[in-house]
């Protein structure tokens, strides 16, 4: 055969291929999964519920309020109330009344809350992002009564839209608290009056709001709380001067670059001096509370009024995170007093399930003290306290403490760790003989969540699977009655199920301690090929986390269905995917599970992984040691560099998407928890950072990162290159201009990144 024969079959072939891929990409087949149907036509978006809020302005009668379209006026939603008993339906704020004065189109509701005496609707619109999510934007105050329709903030907000943050109304219903340009304002509802309770708010002087890492690490965004007799408002001030500034660049908005800086404590660098004080809701002075130690080496992570209009309550943690005091403060003198402390040779979390009891003579209390995850009933003082959650189990969310029913309900799944299950157990000490009650069927396996009413009768229940888009319910509890369905997602479901594809299988691993020799169970799950051959060779894509931070081995629909959708694509073009949870992930496994890789971030975990990798090839003969691939996204990016770099002889190709490496170039709060403080421990950052790693690089590697990223700057991905060019390594790089974190801004970002990991690994991890 000639060279021109054999050159004309090539480009036939060639053709043929490029001619089949472009064809399953338009392809109407149900049962064909494409990246166009994934990321182009967005066939596969759950619908939701809501928002809905549970109303009980009186003993007795409960009701829920949600949005639905209008059937009169276009582009509206109305508010709906609704009779959990009956069913029985009312329009009480039809889209029609929530048009501004002036405009022709309601307003958009992204959000809305209810005074507490039911009179009046406070409506969120046209919201702007602050760091990750949209909380500065315009607030909406209807009077039910008149249905006047008014925008808080008065003049300033007029003259200057989307300002205002986290607009509430006050227990006694007559006025609204807001922040606007860090700070704090009360607006008479009645007289329209404002009343601006801060004046010092500036760039580095942060009241009622929160810096970056704050907001990050913290999951803190709205920093002020109304006393319960509506008279003061207790807030957070942090002090941001002295914290470097981390530089954005904008390369692409105009002619010339734009910088943007961005406040970012790095690890072992200066934070925010943090403080809570009390300023009446009239205004004047403000009462600051006296807290030993320098502000800057603490933080001040949960602040709310203490069952009483003269008390604080709020959590203060040191630096290192290993201890967390909880501290009651007088807000006339201004003086503190510690009633609880919790400590751990790691770190300690903050506990978000502090409930009052028995007219504030008690409180609910979460800890790991016992090296489960349980909740506590603490007396006022400190002095006693009692677990009423006991067991070798982890609570992992506190979802209603009913008192007058005496039950503590709390989600938990101590048989597995990637499902989640609603569980009730009594308050009251005499009555704790009982076992506690799983309310959950024992017949739906899978994830369940619930958005339990005022009086503990009803919930609104969600529930799905790793296959199964999520059904949202009204159930009656304690029995767990569905009561009628609120959305099904059934077209979803059906196209779901019409899609090729084998049913995904959890399994466990065992692996082994490479310091005790004890063996070591690891929670995996594998989806394979629908045309799936045992007797055959397969390549395997590892979906990696693996951070302290979250678990890939969850039997629930994904919140980012592109991944399952993504992982589901692969499996239909001939690939095995799998993901292992490590030590150290946050799974409901007990505290020694969790805190395993306490000082050794990336170390311990990837070693687990390239354990259970070994482990499965062993086990399972189709799968091909050769091929043998990896991707993460940000801590899972780091977890793909780490497999690659760490075990060049095991993982033969890897996608990096924002990842961090090198840990020093992260935030204080998060990695100081996991770590300690870089100078006191100097190998760790080092062991632990895959750039030091890159020069045993043996595989393919793609890194994906945008230069917008405000959380892992681009920094991480530069540094990677300097140290992988000065070690000789080929890698594949893409950059997305301007692009956050999450690489979804822009047209066609998403689907373009998709097909581009699709055609790496394609091309470097081949199917045969």
């Amino acid at each position: 055969m000639t060279k021109t024969s054999i050159k004309t079959i090539f480009l036939f072939l060639i053709f043929v291929l490029c001619f089949s891929l472009k064809a399953a990409e338009v392809s109407s087949d149900p049962a064909i999964l494409t990246l166009d149907r994934i990321f182009s036509a967005n066939e596969f978006r759950a619908r939701k519920f809501g928002p809905a809020r549970w109303l009980q302005h009186r003993p007795g009668y409960t009701t829920y309020t949600t949005l639905e379209p209008s059937e009169t006026t276009t582009g509206g939603k109305d508010i709906v109330l609704y009779d959990p008993q009956t069913g029985k339906r009312k329009i009480i704020v039809p889209a029609g009344g929530l048009v501004p004065p002036g405009k022709t189109s309601p307003l958009e509701i992204e959000d809305y809350q209810w005074s507490p005496d039911g009179k009046r609707l406070l409506i969120f619109t046209e919201s702007k992002q602050v760091w990750r999510q949209n909380t500065r934007g315009d607030y909406w105050v209807l009077n039910l009564r008149g249905r006047e329709l008014w925008k808080l903030g008065g003049d300033a907000a007029e003259a200057e839209p989307s300002t205002l943050m986290f607009a509430k109304f006050s227990p006694d219903s007559s006025r609204a608290a807001y922040i606007r340009k860090n700070n704090l304002y009360v607006q008479d509802l009645a007289a329209r009056r404002i009343s601006q309770l801060t004046s010092d708010g500036s760039t580095t002087i942060i009241n009622g709001t929160f810096d970056w890492v704050y907001e990050e690490e913290f999951f803190l965004r709205d920093g002020f709380r109304w006393s319960p007799d509506s008279k003061a408002i207790a807030y957070w001030q942090l002090d941001s001067a002295g914290v470097e500034n981390f530089y954005l660049i904008d390369n692409t908005g105009g002619l010339y670059s734009k910088i943007i800086p961005v406040q970012y404590p790095k690890a072992g660098q200066v934070n925010s001096a943090a403080r809570v004080g009390v300023v009446s809701a009239l205004g004047g002075q403000t009462t600051w509370f006296d807290l030993p130690g320098d502000p800057r080496q603490h933080y001040i992570a949960r602040m709310d009024w203490a069952d009483n209009s003269d008390e604080i309550v709020f959590q203060r943690l040191n630096r290192l995170q290993n201890t967390n005091w909880l501290i009651m403060g007088n807000i006339h003198s201004g003086k503190t007093n510690t009633i609880l402390t919790d400590a751990d040779s790691a770190w300690v979390e903050v506990c978000n399930d502090l409930s009052w009891l028995e007219n504030g003579k008690r409180f609910t209390w979460v800890s790991e003290r016992d090296g489960w995850k349980h909740v506590y009933i603490v007396s006022r003082s400190g002095a006693e306290m009692e677990c009423i959650t006991p067991g070798a189990f982890d609570v992992v969310k506190v979802e209603k403490v009913d008192e007058k029913g005496r039950w503590l309900y709390y989600t938990a799944s101590p048989q597995h760790a990637g499902q989640r299950y609603l569980f009730r157990t009594r308050l009251n000490g005499k009555e704790r003989w009982q076992q506690p009650q799983q309310l959950t069927p024992a017949t739906q396996p899978g994830t369940h969540t619930y958005q339990i009413s005022p009086d503990a009768q009803w919930a609104i229940h969600t529930y799905s699977t790793f296959e199964t888009p999520p059904a949202i319910t009204l159930i009656r509890l304690p029995g767990h009655e569905t009561i009628r369905t609120l959305e099904d997602n059934a077209p979803l479901r059906q196209k779901v199920a019409a899609l090729k594809k084998t049913p995904v299988e959890f399994f466990p691993v065992i692996i082994k301690d490479e310091n005790t020799g004890q063996p070591v169970r690891l929670d995996g799950w594998c989806m394979k090929p629908p045309t799936f051959d045992p007797n055959k060779k397969y390549p395997v894509v590892f979906y990696v986390y693996g951070e302290p931070w979250n678990q890939t081995v969850l039997d629930r629909w994904s919140s980012n269905n592109y991944y399952y959708l993504w992982h589901l694509l692969l499996t239909l073009r001939g690939y095995i995917v799998m993901s292992i949870d490590n030590r150290g992930t946050p799974a409901p496994r007990g505290r020694e599970w969790r805190k395993s890789i306490y000082r050794q971030i990336g170390i311990l975990a990837s070693a687990d992984q390239a354990a259970a990798v070994q482990a499965i090839i062993k086990e399972r003969p189709y799968v091909d040691a050769g091929r043998i691939g990896t991707w993460g996204w940000s801590g899972g990016g780091s977890m793909a560099l780490n497999a690659i770099f760490r075990y060049p002889d095991l993982y033969r190709t890897a996608i990096a998407v924002a990842p961090v490496t090198d840990q020093r170039y992260y935030d204080s709060i998060y990695q100081e928890r996991y770590m300690g403080l870089p100078e006191d421990n100097k190998e760790g950052y080092k062991n632990g950072s895959v750039i030091h790693f890159a020069h045993r690089l043996k595989g393919n590697l793609l890194l994906v990162h945008g230069t917008g990223d405000d959380n892992v700057h681009f920094q991480n991905t530069e540094a990677l290159i300097d140290a992988l060019v000065e070690a000789g390594k080929q890698f594949s790089l893409m950059i997305s201009p301007n692009r956050t974190h999450s690489i979804i801004e822009g047209k066609n970002t998403s689907r373009h990144l998709y097909e581009l990991m699709t055609r790496f690994l394609e091309e470097k991890l081949p199917v045969e």
